[in-house]
């Protein structure tokens, strides 16, 4: 794998890999929440197993995504993304800036559906009238068959992953478990697949199929094809982490909005996909849902930043204030 600085595979516990078997017990979600706490005061990232998604589910929402991205333009431009309109976008728009960093395109497509945008346009309205993906109402392809119903299922099963998720990450904090739920009640998430094309020509100077940034929500749940590298996690000032995709495993992290909540004591780290290697014209397909609290969720920090902190600070923030900001950037 080439890159332009060095890199290392995640091997010695930077990026832990966490059985969720045993968080049916007090005692195992004990475990777990300070396996969990100690990886996101370490790198923001760690890896779950024993999570209980159906491989079918998985499988199935694999299957007919992959078979969407390898339709035709003008038959993919159908269910285009458009104001008002959350489907497909040709190009992911450049993550990096987000972070106010200048580099070409991202060599990215999308395809993204929101958990409010299966909402009737009576109750979207309520969401606010910022510049919001959360506000748009999904547009669904016609092929291929099974389509929206995976992706509905694909949706409901990772909203309920990541509200336990959440109740694991208060016990990890010390507070009681029920301490998020209210703010995840009405929650504006998506799953905004990242389809990489293959690459017939060389990419432009500093072009990457994601460039460098960050999340900017409270967490991502990623899937990612068990047979096809690219993520990176940087350590330090410059090196960048391979993160090898583990069967049946998912990758989490958290964003910038988390590690505000927490008053800077987890992290936030930039992450990247980089270009295959040369003559590898292979495609790649990544899964990520977006676990983002309620729209008008008011975000204060639950303790003192510490004065290491590197996250953007605020006394307190709403999620579409902040969110909004962020996302304008990245398609401005």
């Amino acid at each position: 794998m080439s890159t332009d600085q060095s890199t290392a595979t995640v091997t010695d516990g930077f990026v832990p890999v966490i059985d969720l078997s045993a968080r049916g017990s007090s005692t195992g979600r004990a475990a777990i929440a300070e396996a969990i706490g100690q990886a996101l005061r370490n790198s923001g990232f760690f890896i779950i197993v024993g999570h209980q998604i159906s491989p079918e589910l998985i499988d199935r929402m694999f299957s007919v995504t992959n078979s969407f991205f390898k339709l035709p333009e003008e038959e993919k431009d159908l269910v285009a993304s458009r104001p008002g309109v959350s489907g497909y976008r040709r190009a992911g728009g450049t993550l990096a800036r987000s972070l106010d960093q200048k580099t070409p395109p991202d060599l990215c497509e999308t395809y993204a559906a929101h958990v409010t945008g299966e909402l009737s346009d009576e109750e979207r309205l309520k969401l606010g009238d910022q510049w919001a993906s959360w506000t748009h109402r999904n547009v669904w392809p016609k092929n291929p068959a099974g389509f929206q119903q995976a992706w509905r299922e694909y949706m409901a099963a990772m909203s309920e992953l990541a509200a336990d998720l959440m109740r694991l990450f208060a016990l990890a904090l010390e507070l009681e478990e029920d301490f998020f739920d209210d703010k995840f009640d009405h929650h504006g998430s998506s799953v905004a697949v990242n389809y990489y094309p293959p690459q017939l020509q060389p990419p432009l100077p500093g072009q990457l199929r994601r460039g460098p940034h960050t999340d900017f929500g409270s967490l991502t749940i990623l899937y990612q094809e068990d047979d096809r590298g690219g993520l990176q996690v940087l350590q330090g000032e410059d090196n960048w982490r391979d993160i090898a995709a583990i069967p049946g495993s998912f990758v989490v992290n958290i964003g910038d909005l988390m590690a505000l909540w927490t008053g800077g004591r987890w992290v936030s780290t930039m992450h990247r996909v980089i270009n295959p290697p040369h003559g590898d014209t292979t495609s790649r397909l990544t899964i990520p849902f977006f676990y983002l609290p309620n729209h008008d969720a008011s975000i204060e920090p639950m303790r003192p930043f510490t004065d290491s902190s590197a996250v953007e600070r605020f006394d307190t923030v709403t999620v579409s204030d902040w969110v909004s900001r962020k996302v304008q950037k990245i398609f401005s």
